[in-house]
């Protein structure tokens, strides 16, 4: 019978020539394949890296306005729209550079529902809102990562007794 099996199956020169293409090109779709996902990796982690940067610079913008109660005395500071610029006025203090305003909201009145106030008479309320955008403070990435924190502020204002 094997006489008879043709003579191109019988000669084994070129197989390990063959074996050794196909590890080859198998080898290559590993290295290929572990690059991409290192590669989009690193563009993941930096994509995280910008988002927190930005989070932290808006929240630290809206701890510096919650740092100085003199940012919630609404005569001289607020426009007629109740907007107060925190951002714009150079002497303010402002480390992440974030843009931070602040809204008076002057049609809400009365205590905030839930904190258990039953004093109303001796208090006035004044509401507020923080505004404060942060962006990824790294120089390198072309895309900037924004966040903006949004915190209200409730201020509790004594109010002048009658005779006192």
């Amino acid at each position: 019978m094997s006489s008879k099996t043709p003579l191109i199956l019988r000669d084994q020169s070129g197989v390990a020539l063959v074996i050794a293409l196909i590890m080859i090109v198998v080898l290559t779709l590993i290295g290929l394949a572990s690059t991409y996902t290192s590669v989009f990796e690193i563009k993941l982690s930096g994509n995280k890296r910008g988002t927190t940067d930005a989070f932290y610079a808006a929240d630290s913008g809206a701890q510096v306005v919650l740092g100085d109660v003199e940012n919630f005395d609404v005569p001289g500071k607020y426009d007629a729209a109740g907007k107060y610029h925190y951002s714009s006025n150079t002497a303010n203090s402002n480390p992440t550079k974030a843009d931070i305003a602040i809204y008076n909201n002057s049609t809400q009145t009365g205590p905030p529902r839930g904190f258990g106030f039953s004093a109303t008479g001796d208090y006035e309320f004044m509401y507020f809102l923080i505004d404060s955008t942060g962006n990824d403070q790294i120089e390198v990435s072309p895309f900037k990562s924004t966040c903006t924190i949004e915190q209200k502020v409730v201020r509790l204002v004594p109010t002048l007794q009658g005779g006192n």
